[in-house]
């Protein structure tokens, strides 16, 4: 391992703050989703049902109170070692209606003080521009198919980029950018009923988006040059259910599909496979040549992903045993473990991963999610032995160190959910993924107190050791 590998803790505000209407702060589409027992995902699908339907709880309201609750949760992280961590900005809490004509101050205050309490500990935060946060009032303009919300987002990020310029080094536009292409309701402010062209809808406000990452990476690096500002990708390796030529085939069209807005920021360009794709599926693409010649210009410092499981593609899917994954589900691999929700688990498919992204890219790689959900209950002295989660661990920054030696050049690595957080999938705070346990249960009961898990102390001698001892 290099000397100056980060190793780092990850949230994101509307899983972890609360506060949903404090300082000032304004809606965002996951304030109105219900909890998955009020059919969380009829209303991911369907946004005007969100927006007229009045549900009993809504997880992201309150969630672990971090907004309140920040000191304590950063001192605890100091304690991993860690020199990192990624967080969120909340664009609702900086311009509550997106296209405000002044930023609101007393969410900008807040993230002072966020960032004041991590430097004290010699924390560094990762933060992302927009991890599902568009302000809702936005949906009024058409969410990101409007070229208007490139310079609502533009204003924003050149907004936070000279507050915090001093304090943040290393920027991310948009959290698993291809979200936008997989559920165009969390990733663009786009309600699929009432698009009569959804896949024009959704390619258009990815455009969008990448035009407006571009803008924000400019206006970054003009106001400091020393800005590292990436990309990031929800990623995973897309296996062939089978070497029939046809399901190898699929499988290419599902990597393709699923790179294809990286390259756009990493490489400058969309692939020829995707112009191709635009023509074939008749999207057309609204596309000027000042923007393409702003995304030639100013594309990512480094490419950042997720990883949770790899997926298995086949030419035909019927009859075939299918299973959950991040973004959306999969064919069931018979060579794979999985954890509840049908996320498998697959350590060499993450080393395959890295190795294929570095090779597609060359840039650093920089892992900001990765993490094992299990429902845990903690024991009568708030303790859980989670050897399964250290397990999953162990075996993922093995595979990671293994692409390392392979030549993939790596920044830093982070566990998912460090601190136990509300779910963005499912609502649940029982689908726990941190190191952390938050006293709260599916409803938001319970003493919000933070205990540490089994897998805390393991994690912290892998931070002291720089991965040595797993």
């Amino acid at each position: 391992m290099k000397k100056d590998f980060l190793w780092g803790a990850a949230m994101c505000a509307t899983q972890s703050e609360g506060g949903y209407l404090e300082g000032g702060k304004g809606l965002t589409l996951a304030d109105l989703f219900p909890a998955i027992s009020e059919g969380r995902w009829d209303a991911i699908y369907n946004i005007e049902k969100a927006m007229n339907t009045k549900y009993q709880y809504y997880p992201s309201h309150n969630a672990i109170d971090f907004y309140h609750r920040y000191p304590e949760d950063i001192k605890l992280l100091a304690e991993l070692g860690i020199n990192f961590l990624r967080t969120s900005i909340n664009w609702a809490r900086i311009f509550p209606n997106g296209d405000d004509a002044e930023p609101n101050e007393e969410g900008l205050a807040f993230y002072d003080r966020l960032f004041a309490e991590c430097a004290k500990y010699g924390i560094t935060p990762v933060v992302t521009l927009n991890h599902f946060d568009t302000p809702l009032a936005l949906i009024h303009k058409g969410g990101w198919k409007n070229k208007k919300v490139i310079d609502y987002f533009v204003t924003y990020c050149e907004t936070v980029f000279r507050r915090y310029k001093n304090h943040v080094k290393y920027w991310i536009t948009f959290n698993e950018i291809n979200m936008v292409l997989g559920i165009p309701a969390v990733g663009g402010l786009i309600d699929p009923n009432k698009e009569e062209n959804i896949l024009e809808a959704k390619f258009q406000a990815a455009h969008n988006q990448l035009v407006s990452g571009a803008l924000a990476t400019k206006i970054g690096h003009e106001i400091n040059p020393d800005f590292e500002i990436g990309c990031m990708i929800g990623a995973g390796k897309n296996y062939a259910y089978t070497c029939n030529p046809e399901d190898v085939w699929a499988a290419y069209q599902a990597d393709q599909e699923e790179f294809s807005l990286v390259d756009v920021q990493a490489k400058g360009k969309y692939s020829d496979y995707m112009l191709s794709y635009f023509r074939r599926n008749e999207i057309d693409l609204k596309a000027t040549e000042e923007e393409m010649d702003i995304l030639s210009k100013y594309t990512s410092d480094f490419v950042a992903l997720s990883y949770y499981s790899t997926r298995l593609v086949s030419s035909d899917k019927e009859d075939k045993e299918k299973t959950g994954g991040n973004i959306s589900g999969t064919l069931k691999n018979p060579y794979l473990e999985a954890n509840e929700w049908g996320w498998q688990i697959d350590p060499t498919g993450f080393r395959i991963t890295l190795n294929e992204l570095y090779d597609r890219y060359e840039q650093p790689l920089f892992i900001v999610e990765n993490g094992f959900a299990v429902r845990e209950i903690a024991d009568e002295n708030n303790y859980l032995e989670d050897d399964y989660r250290i397990s999953y661990f162990r075996s993922h920054i093995k595979a990671m160190q293994d692409a390392m030696s392979d030549g993939v050049d790596i920044i830093g690595y982070t566990t998912w959910g460090t601190i136990d957080i509300v779910s963005a999938s499912s609502g649940e705070m029982s689908k726990r993924y941190g190191l952390v346990y938050v006293d709260l249960d599916d409803k938001g009961q319970g003493t919000g107190d933070r205990f540490k898990k089994k897998s805390f102390d393991w994690y912290k001698e892998v931070v002291r050791s720089n991965g040595e001892n797993l």
